[in-house]
């Protein structure tokens, strides 16, 4: 029988056997959602309590710091640009977003909004200057601004610009990623709630996942091959009801022509998931509070690697590692 089980566990493909999650001692105890992995070494992270954290050594250290006058902002959001430069983004009314040019010893806020109900939900930034912030409806419209001078200033789009929400659609400030590029140009962004749809431009498309409460709908869209000219069509999104996180039915859905069309995963992720990342074109990683899947053969089979619940998950924008951080200061990094 030898030579069959050999044969048998030689046909495994090897990632599903050796990939595995290696829990890292962060120090802290906040609830983290913001997560920025410049490269293989530096790695910025925020979260609740008004705290931001920074490494240089990939993760084995962490100098943890709490922004003055910030203390009981949460912090959902975060993109660096290295280990000195980083914008962070506090959520709900005032909305806030702040800039340190020198590791996070100072901050200075680069925006503020006070309107009643204002909450921002995710930042993606194209380059070192140009950006882009989205948040809730205001008065039945979705909040965008754009930065071109690396986050130094905002300015909202011009009233009639602001796409229209539906009754009780909104967006999930789960993990940053409900926005991603498209191109060098442009950025798409996915919502929930009572509707879960895709926006492209002047396209509305609507997602095949769970919708119809509060608590459903997509929460992360990956995008692969997107620093090119053309919009890129390759893309995956997550999500599912967070208030029946165990379920895996309409959690997850693939898009290989730009969101024209739409597959569901042959086999789903472990339940409600809140981001999803590329780490090749056939790779994938998805992370809620269930646990963590991996997929490698670009999302349509997903396999549960963990049951440890995580919010974000992020691969190094110049280098190979993968890393996730979520509640109670966890942080992990992908091991294969």
């Amino acid at each position: 029988m030898l030579p069959a089980i050999f044969f048998i566990f030689c046909m495994t493909p090897s990632f599903l056997i050796a990939q595995h999650v290696e829990m890292l001692q962060s120090g802290t105890t906040i609830s983290i959602r913001g997560l920025s992995v410049v490269n293989d070494k530096v790695i910025w992270a925020s979260g609740t309590n008004g705290t931001v954290g920074r490494s240089a050594d990939s993760g084995n250290t962490w100098k943890w710091m709490q922004v003055k006058g910030f203390e009981k902002a949460d912090f959902r959001a975060i993109e660096a640009f290295d280990a000195a430069t980083a914008i962070i983004m506090a959520i709900a009314d005032p909305a806030y977003i702040l800039k340190t040019n020198d590791g996070g010893n100072s901050w200075k806020v680069v925006f503020e909004d006070r309107r009643k109900g204002m909450f921002l939900d995710a930042m993606a930034f194209w380059n070192e200057q140009s950006g882009i912030v989205i948040g809730d409806p205001l008065e039945e419209k979705l909040f965008i601004a754009r930065t071109f001078n690396g986050g130094d200033t905002w300015q909202g789009l011009p009233d009639e610009n602001y796409p229209v929400a539906q009754q009780g659609e909104a967006l999930f400030a789960a993990s940053g990623t409900n926005i991603r590029l498209l191109s060098k140009q442009e950025a798409c962004f996915v919502t929930g709630g009572s509707v879960s749809r895709l926006f492209i431009r002047n396209r509305i498309i609507n997602l095949p996942v769970a919708q119809g409460k509060a608590t459903t709908g997509a929460n992360s869209i990956a995008v692969y091959n997107n620093q090119k000219q053309k919009p890129a069509k390759y893309m995956v999104v997550v999500g599912g009801d967070f208030s029946a996180d165990t379920v895996t039915a309409q959690n997850c859905a693939v898009s290989k022509d730009g969101g024209n069309t739409w597959q569901t995963p042959e086999i789903s992720p472990g339940g409600y998931r809140s981001c999803v990342e590329f780490i090749t074109k056939k790779r994938l990683i998805t992370c809620g509070t269930t646990g963590i899947d991996v997929s490698d053969n670009g999302g349509m089979r997903w396999k549960l690697i963990s049951s440890e619940g995580f919010h974000v998950c992020r691969k190094a924008k110049n280098g190979k590692m993968v890393f996730l951080a979520g509640k109670e200061g966890r942080i992990a990094k992908l091991v294969w």
